[in-house]
Formats: structure tokens, C-alpha cells, sequence
């Protein structure tokens, strides 16, 4: 009886092995990738890293605008997707391209993809994730600022 168990999961093995694609493999291997630590940050099997946020997407453009200047980051296009939908940014940091998605979901709701390239095949997740945490907090600075002329708080 334990051989048969044995004699299946090889049979399995083999089968998964001999399809030529690592596609079973690397779901197993991307089961909990998607999730960083405490950053709300997502990525997918090729690095490319994205996230939703609360703002409509010319405030995000706005920020990721700051963002990229206060890190010293140099913008080199910066025009509108082929959907008309948002907005497609390409940037220079030292030896790394960076482009960078900014897709309307709603009039409130924007997602942000960001991809770090470093020639063809080499993709720096980091730089991409510290994008996209620098933005936040641009937008984070904006909204706790209050809106010109507004009335504040007298002590």
C-alpha cells in the first residue's frame, strides 16, 4: 500500500517536471510573495511593484512628482496612458529606468505600478517599493496640511 503512495507522487513529480514550464513551481514559490512587510506594498512574480490608493489620480501624479524630485530622481517623460485613463512616467536614476503606471480606477481610487530596471533582465524591487512608500507619504504630508485660506486653530 505505501508503495502506491510513493509510486503516485513520483508519477505527479514527473509529470510537473517533464511539462517544461516552471509555471506550478513558481505559484508554489509566489504563494505569499505578493505581501510584503508592513508596507501595503504588492509585487508580481516579475517585480513589478503596485498599489491602490485613496486619491484621485492627479493628486497621485502630483506626488509622485514631489516624490521623485525629493529623491533626486530625474523625470524624462511624463504624458498621458494610451487609454486616456492616467499617466505613464519614465525617470533616470543613475544606472536604473524607471517606469512608473498611474491608472484611474474611480475618480477617487488610483493604482500606482512601478517597475526599476537595471538593463534587460535585472529589476530592483527596492527602489520601486521606496517609490511608491515616498508617495504616500507626499500624499499623507498633503492632506494633513490645511487647504489655503482655511481657517486654523488659534491657541
Amino acid at each position: 500500500m505505501p508503495s502506491r503512495w510513493i509510486m503516485a507522487l513520483g508519477l505527479a513529480a514527473s509529470m510537473l517536471v517533464s511539462q517544461g514550464c516552471a509555471a506550478a513551481g513558481l505559484t508554489l514559490f509566489g504563494v505569499g510573495a505578493g505581501v510584503t512587510t508592513g508596507t501595503g506594498v504588492s509585487y508580481t512574480l516579475d517585480s513589478v511593484a503596485y498599489k491602490t490608493f485613496t486619491a484621485p489620480v492627479e493628486d497621485l501624479q502630483s506626488a509622485t512628482l514631489k516624490a521623485l524630485k525629493r529623491m533626486d530622481i530625474t523625470v524624462k517623460e511624463n504624458k498621458p496612458l494610451e487609454s486616456g485613463r492616467g499617466r505613464e512616467i519614465v525617470a533616470v536614476a543613475g544606472d536604473r529606468t524607471i517606469e512608473i503606471e498611474l491608472d484611474r480606477l474611480t475618480g477617487k481610487t488610483s493604482r500606482m505600478e512601478v517597475v526599476a530596471k537595471k538593463g534587460w533582465f535585472l529589476r530592483d524591487r527596492a527602489t520601486a517599493t521606496e517609490i511608491i512608500i515616498q508617495t504616500e507619504q507626499t500624499l499623507e504630508d498633503h492632506a494633513s496640511m490645511p487647504a489655503a485660506g482655511a481657517p486654523t486653530a488659534k491657541k
